[in-house]
């Protein structure tokens, strides 16, 4: 199998997953994943225990890179280009339509971005106080 690369997309983060044969294995930003935090670990394994669960045994390693963006948008980057790749590889309707129950921002990414500033605000919605006075 020659290595294939999937990307995924959060707001401004960016992911791109290369996978190679393997036993599973996740590694994100070169590190092994198990060195993350507990809730980003359970982020990025998602994927690999729902496709567990229907299809059985993964049998490739997964080389997360992420740039830009915030820690957030950048594991749920992560998971989204994890869960392309394991549907690109098994080819499964199954394995998609369980993510998609699961969580829809799996499979499907989420078009959400931040508002612009306007100029004269001080944020996107704020508008000025007026005195009355």
């Amino acid at each position: 199998m020659k290595n294939q690369i999937f990307s995924g997309k959060r707001k401004t983060a960016v992911a791109k997953v290369k996978v190679v044969e393997g036993d599973g294995k996740i590694f994100y930003n070169r590190l092994p994943y198990g060195e993350l935090g507990l809730f980003h670990r359970l982020a990025l394994i998602e994927p690999l225990r729902i496709h567990e669960r229907e299809l059985g045994e993964v049998r490739h390693d997964f080389h997360v890179k992420t740039v830009s963006g915030g820690r957030e948008g950048q594991i749920q980057a992560a998971r989204l280009a994890i869960a392309k790749a394991l549907i690109s590889l098994s080819g499964s309707d199954v394995l998609r339509k369980a993510f998609i129950k699961y969580d829809r921002h799996m499979v499907i990414p989420d078009s959400r971005r931040k508002e612009t500033r306007k100029p004269g605000d001080s944020k996107a919605r704020a508008k000025r106080q007026k005195s009355f006075r």
